[in-house]
């Protein structure tokens, strides 16, 4: 029970700190954080859990990293389900969080995007479906080889969480105008729930491009990368 935890702490904490910078300091009068601020709230959420609970769960806190890993052969698959369940329930905790905070300022009027992932009229510089899919695909396979190599035995130890968090800010520079960035299924959904509307009709593409994404980077790594 303790992976599955750690799990859910570390996937609330990406939800809650990630999206929890986008809405409520990206765009704060004069000393609005940005899309870099944004950037680098997501890889320090990764950076920072990784190190406090990664020696317990491997700190996934992602289901398409969790998918990766099992097809990289770095996960026993009766732990994919459990895990990738803690991953929602963490995900969708943080956002019922960032929901009461939002919801009880003086001057709410609506939850607006909610820092949910769309494409099409709900991507941020209206790009359109396959372009989204295309950038998760991409985007995702390449976190994952980051995952996969920094933590293979033969990579200098103690600097995967770096390698992971600084990977994933790196992600967000290149993502936030195209998808306002998932790579993480678990992210889309909490989010999509309270956004509602065509938030969670474009769903499924964020589950579908980044575990697609996940899986061949698993292959790639286990077929061409962890050898001699």
């Amino acid at each position: 029970m303790k992976k599955y935890v750690a799990e859910l702490f570390g996937t609330f904490w990406l939800v809650f700190g990630g999206c929890g910078s986008a809405i409520f300091a990206a765009g704060f009068p004069d000393l609005g954080i940005g899309f870099l601020g944004v950037a680098l709230a997501f890889g320090l959420t990764v950076l920072t859990m990784a190190y406090a609970v990664g020696h317990i769960s491997g700190g996934h806190f992602n289901p398409a990293v969790t998918i990766g890993l099992w097809v990289g052969g770095n996960h026993t698959a009766k732990e994919v389900a459990p895990y990738i369940i803690s991953q929602l329930i963490g995900a969708i905790l943080g956002a019922v969080c960032l929901f009461l905070i939002v919801t009880n300022n003086e001057g709410f009027e609506s939850l607006g995007g909610f820092a949910a992932n769309g494409y099409g009229e709900l991507s941020p510089d209206g790009y359109n479906m396959t372009a989204a899919f295309v950038a998760e695909f991409l985007l995702t396979m390449f976190f994952l080889l980051i995952i996969l190599g920094s933590t293979n035995e033969r990579a200098p130890k103690g600097f995967a969480p770096i390698a992971i968090g600084l990977g994933l800010t790196l992600i967000h520079l290149i993502s936030i105008p195209i998808t306002n960035t998932s790579v993480n299924p678990a992210r889309s959904m909490s989010q999509a729930l309270f956004a509602g509307g065509e938030y969670l009709t474009q769903v499924w593409l964020f589950w579908v491009a980044p575990i697609a994404g996940a899986i061949v980077a698993g292959f790639l790594h286990k077929t061409l990368f962890d050898k001699e």
